[in-house]
């Protein structure tokens, strides 16, 4: 999945669905819209309390004044990502290649639908093939979250062991690299995101939000 403009806007999990843009006090940089979901559990009611999330979208009409930077992509906290590695065959020691699935880092908060804050990585994979992987902190207030990142050189992912096939042994890890060159580790991100539940149902008193649609823009930048 690809690793699109500053998955930063993964912190929707503090619900949200605005419009952000690049730092201003940045000289080269762009924007994407975003439009994804966040999945929160336990799902935010009206009392405050710890919760983890995940979350899933788009980048797209992307604009940058660096030449050559992507236009399109795609964004990721805290799911499975379907990877090609070395399997081992744990009787022969024989190995060959094959797909296994291994763990993002699951973006944690505390809060409620009043307000919030979160922390999280995320990694945004564009339509040329690079990665962009971001560390965020986010602090929401009703619909409004604000999302500051800053890329990070790499994640790190953990192996699902379920998803290796019987007999064979793969490894524990997967590092994905910033590897996007419009985009530098310590490269600024911020993005004003809004979010909406998605069915009418979940009003935060009678039935708490466990997933919503986060929409906005979101920017990065360096000076």
């Amino acid at each position: 999945m690809p690793r699109a403009l500053r998955p930063v806007l993964l912190a929707v999990a503090a619900l949200s669905a605005v419009a952000i843009v690049v730092p201003a006090s940045a000289q080269s940089g762009g924007g994407c819209q975003l439009a994804g979901v966040a999945n929160i559990s336990p799902p935010l009611t009206s009392n405050s309390g710890s919760f983890s999330y995940n979350f899933t979208g788009n980048l797209t009409g992307c604009m940058s004044n660096i030449a050559g930077s992507p236009t399109s992509g795609t964004t990721s906290s805290g799911v499975t990502l379907p990877e090609s590695v070395t399997l081992t065959n744990t009787s022969t020691g024989a190995t060959s290649t094959g797909t296994v699935s291994y763990q993002e880092p699951v973006p944690q908060g505390t809060g409620s639908c009043g307000n919030s804050t979160t922390s999280g990585h995320a990694l945004s994979a564009w339509n040329d093939g690079k990665h962009t992987v971001i560390d965020y902190t986010t602090s929401g207030a009703l619909a409004a979250v604000a999302l500051q990142g800053t890329v990070a050189p790499s994640i790190t992912l953990q192996l699902v062991a379920s998803s290796v096939p019987a007999g064979f042994s793969a490894p524990a890890t997967f590092t994905i690299s910033s590897d996007e060159p419009s985009f530098n580790a310590g490269d600024g991100a911020v993005a004003p995101l809004t979010f909406s539940p998605t069915t009418q149902d979940q009003d935060c008193v009678s039935k708490g939000v466990s997933s919503a649609n986060i929409s906005g823009i979101v920017g990065l930048g360096h000076q």
